[in-house]
């Protein structure tokens, strides 16, 4: 792969996405309405998972190499007031960010990835979570009734973050071999190989030979379509329409 983002670009781009989650939440009336996207959640949960998974993360990236998750240690309980609460996140995105600036892109770590095309380092790690917080700051916006499109640096990112790391496996694929390309309109294509090896991800030239499906849309509307935020019939798909209904269903081991 390449053309991804920079660990200093990361970095930079995580403390952005979280003053915009931060911004939004702010904006909304209350914390107790509910969240479109994610509708078994309100605003208030939604601060809270943010909120756990960046301690839970500085812990397991300043572990270094390890063979399960870190449990952060010192950590205060989620307040329930919406300022103090938001304050409470704010300590966690800067764990996380003092725990990977310290660890640097390289340093392993434990992930729960492992059989994907992404590394266990701490740099897949701070991948990764731009990519949580550019979605939950997505969700927040909706919520609040101003949902803005994704930028486009972590959009683009971000469809090739969600295929080599959500995606990828080496767990058989359960159907005909197949193959699936998304392109974003900002010039940029992935292609998905399915069989039986499992499923590993290319980039491809947008001219290329076609696949069995194609799904083509702008870098943040796929990385929506990606994480369930938006139908998949948001999108122009062509070819075997099928095959996103078995990858939606598919769980691999």
């Amino acid at each position: 792969m390449h053309e991804t983002l920079e660990f200093p670009d990361l970095l930079r781009l995580l403390d952005e996405r979280s003053a915009a989650f931060s911004a939004a939440v702010t904006s909304a009336p209350d914390l107790d309405v509910r969240v479109p996207t994610c509708p078994e959640w309100t605003l208030a949960d939604l601060v809270r998972h943010l909120g756990e998974g960046r301690y839970a993360w500085a812990a397991t990236v300043a572990a270094g190499p390890a063979t399960a998750k870190s449990t952060p240690e010192g950590v205060p309980a989620a307040p329930e007031e919406p300022e103090a609460l938001l304050a409470w996140l704010a300590g966690g995105t800067r764990r996380l960010r003092d725990a990977l600036r310290e660890a640097g892109p390289d340093r392993g770590c434990w992930t729960w990835w492992g059989a994907s095309q992404s590394p266990a380092t701490s740099g897949a790690v701070a991948r990764h979570q731009l990519q949580q917080v550019a979605v939950h700051t997505y969700d927040a916006q909706i919520t609040a009734g101003a949902p803005q499109p994704l930028p486009v640096d972590v959009a683009l990112d971000g469809v090739e973050e969600f295929l080599t790391t959500c995606c990828a496996t080496t767990s058989a694929w359960p159907h005909e071999p197949a193959t699936v390309d998304y392109h974003a309109t900002e010039g940029r294509s992935w292609r998905l190989r399915l069989s039986a090896a499992g499923a590993r991800v290319d980039r491809v030239p947008a001219t290329d030979t076609a696949a069995d499906a194609s799904a083509r849309g702008t870098a943040g509307d796929l990385v929506l379509a990606l994480y369930g935020r938006i139908p998949v019939d948001a999108l122009e798909l062509d070819g075997d329409r099928r095959l996103f209904d078995l990858l939606v269903a598919w769980e691999p081991e």
